[in-house]
């Protein structure tokens, strides 16, 4: 992920409008061939596919992680999001009482979390330790409330885990009461009761069950109040509702359903820009996201501008790769901040270089070794299998091209000595020192540009005697909608139809940004896969898309072309200048799944108007009958929605009269795979 403003190069496949502007797109005229378009498939000509084709890329950025898919509700939870003032958490007291609450520096968890919340209860009559569930009387409650990111999400018969550290004095003798109510405070949906406060630093923990009746809310917030005169200290105040496979400090089960319905077979983490920063203090330092998470200390996203608590650290993302039988794919900072500043190759380079060998020792080393052990302490005993590491990120930005090579190789020559097996991905392709693995391509498409659809063919010609390459971002932009639209996913479908063709040369590709926050203030970067809030969660029709491509995909690539391709006049506005061009409109791939005995032929149609195709497959008897998924929708700025999740999905209908030779009709702007069954 580039940080803005980045140049974009050539555009992404989108079919039949022009850009008008704010105002939106207008169709194009749709110049027809005199001869209906022929779609060959060989499957006597056929090269292996990868098997990790299909992935996803992840970076905290648009509120990925924090008030995403790390579970965590509370926001600013280690009170360090702000130097002078206790962001996001407010004041809240009975009518009868007093109190103050600020940011104490003076008394403090630990190292690593520095400040602690203060509450003074300064009320004058204490009244007495109720027992679980009564109501102080007289009322002289003083405390804090949190409306988390975008509003605590309250569902019916669900239980919160709360914890806190806490540490009393000034002759506090009260209980903490804790309580998930909605933001005026006139409705209870749950609450729990600690006692004992002790004049110590100690954790503790409570449970919170909301009713079988509550209705489902993000206008929430999460309650602790002291009921007694005296002073409280807090430090790393958390809730969590339930996770994915119930796991302790984990991931949020709607966003990781969406993740494991698209079969993804790596993670590219941990980003993106956010491996970089703009100093050693905002890059992504592993070290400082393993061990408990009350000795995380966080830091400020370098990239993207927020604060990161580092729930989300390096086990995280293991388990998380672990949890969906995914690859991981380790982006380690090699010397390059997005301000520019390098650090060159030599001694100074150095403590980094060790930094990614430990990196990967915490991954893979046993529990002989110093950061396999720590490992083993953080819970997993078990090594994880690592094949692929990423030297930096981007390096071609920024001024890190003149350094690159000098940099890439003294990680690969440290790297390769230890661990000769795991593959070395390299940023940019100017690296003549040392022979990279693989190389990273990324690109963000315009959807009004005219060379867009010319990205499809890309690796048709490409070189196979050199470094494989991995995709490790793309997207189609220029969507209205926080997420794309079909016409965003049109042309990341036609994109992907050069990939599969291209499958032996290209490993691996995943779309960036995976996740965004739709809520106003979320939003680094538009266009994104996943949309959600508090409560719920939605798929974009490129998700789709990718969905169609990922979930049908075989292990073979046929040979696929097509004759008489359709094309139109497609006007473009850039920089203020209609570039009218005449470009392709139809694409197609095909892989064979030899144990299922399937052909996934995929199809995309960018002309508004349905295009008949002559269907040809050589080498290869095929059944009469199969099936179709078809994405497709009335109107190319067609989205889905927090308010409509599956306004523009695939479905699923009968495919007759196929065999060898058949004809069938593309709709209108639409993404097809046929299921062909072979004989």
């Amino acid at each position: 992920m580039i940080a803005s403003p980045r140049p974009f190069s050539a555009a992404l496949l989108l079919f039949g409008w022009s850009l008008l502007g704010p105002g939106g797109l207008s169709p194009t005229l749709h110049a027809q061939p005199a001869a209906a378009p022929v779609i060959r498939v060989n499957a006597a000509s056929a090269k292996p596919g990868s098997p990790l084709l299909y992935g996803i890329m992840t970076e905290e950025i648009n509120y990925s992680y924090e008030g995403g898919l790390y579970a965590e509700l509370i926001i600013n939870r280690s009170f360090q999001h702000s130097a002078q003032n206790p962001d996001y958490w407010s004041l809240v007291k009975d009518a009868a009482a007093a109190g103050t609450i600020t940011l104490d520096r003076s008394e403090h968890l630990n190292v690593a979390l520095p400040v602690s919340l203060r509450i003074d209860n300064t009320s004058v009559l204490p009244g007495p330790v109720p027992d679980a569930g009564a109501v102080p009387a007289p009322r002289q409650r003083v405390g804090v409330a949190n409306a988390g990111y975008w509003g605590i999400p309250i569902k019916p018969s669900t239980t919160y885990r709360a914890s806190f550290f806490a540490k009393a004095g000034n002759g506090f003798a009260g209980s903490v009461l804790l309580s998930l109510e909605s933001n005026d405070g006139a409705t209870v949906f749950a609450r729990a009761q600690v006692a004992g406060v002790s004049g110590n630093w100690n954790k503790y923990e409570a449970v919170l069950t909301t009713s079988a009746n509550v209705q489902p809310t993000a206008g929430a917030r999460f309650v602790l109040l002291t009921n007694s005169p005296g002073t409280l200290w807090l430090s790393q105040v958390s809730l969590f509702p339930p996770t994915w496979n119930n796991r302790p400090n984990g991931l949020r089960p709607d966003l990781m359903r969406l993740l494991a319905d698209l079969e993804p077979k790596f993670l590219r983490f941990p980003g993106g820009n956010y491996v970089e920063g703009n100093s050693p203090e905002t890059r992504f330092d592993f070290k400082k996201t393993v061990g408990p998470v009350h000795e995380r200390p966080g830091h400020r996203n370098g990239a993207w501008g927020y604060f990161s608590e580092d729930g989300m650290g390096l086990l995280e993302f293991l388990t998380w790769c672990e949890d969906l039988r995914m690859e991981p794919v380790v982006a380690v900072f090699a010397g390059l901040f997005l301000n520019s500043n390098v650090i060159p190759a030599g001694p100074q380079l150095e403590p980094y270089v060790q930094d990614a060998l430990d990196e990967i020792e915490y991954i893979t080393g046993d529990v002989g070794t110093k950061w396999g052990a720590q490992r083993a302490k953080d819970g997993h005993p078990a090594p994880f299998k690592l094949t692929y590491v990423e030297i930096g990120n981007e390096d071609s930005l920024n001024g890190g091209t003149r350094t690159y090579d000098a940099r890439f190789t003294q990680f690969y020559r440290a790297i390769k000595a230890k661990h000769p097996a795991i593959k070395l991905i390299a940023t940019i392709e100017n690296v003549t020192s040392v022979t990279p693995d693989l190389i990273d391509d990324h690109q963000y498409y315009n959807s009004g540009q005219i060379t867009a659809r010319q990205a499809a063919t890309r690796y048709d010609t490409a070189d196979r005697n050199g470094p494989r390459i991995i995709f490790g971002e793309y997207a189609t932009r220029g969507a209205t909608p926080p997420t794309s639209d079909l016409g965003n996913a049109l042309g990341d479908a036609a994109f992907l139809t050069g990939l599969e063709r291209n499958a032996d040369h290209v490993t691996m590709s995943t779309y960036a940004p995976l996740f965004l926050n739709v809520n106003p203030g979320a939003s680094n970067w538009p266009t994104d896969l996943i949309g959600y809030d508090a409560l719920s969660s939605f798929g974009s029709v490129s998700y789709y898309a990718q969905k169609m491509f990922s979930t049908h995909y075989g292990d073979t690539v046929l040979a696929t072309v097509i004759e008489n391709t359709p094309t139109e006049r497609l006007t473009a506005e850039r920089g203020g200048s209609a570039q009218p061009a005449v470009v392709p409109s139809l694409f197609a791939s095909a892989t064979r799944d030899t144990a299922k005995g399937l052909i996934y032929l995929k199809v995309v149609n960018g002309l508004g108007t349905p295009q008949p195709g002559n269907i040809e497959l050589a080498g290869v008897d095929i059944a009469a009958n199969g099936e179709a998924v078809v994405l497709t929708s009335a109107n190319l700025t067609d989205a889905n929605s927090i308010a409509e999740p599956t306004k523009v999905v695939p479905k699923t209908e009968p495919a007759t009269g196929l065999g060898r030779r058949f004809t069938r009709t593309f709709p209108a702007r639409s993404v097809t795979v046929l299921i062909l069954k072979t004989n």
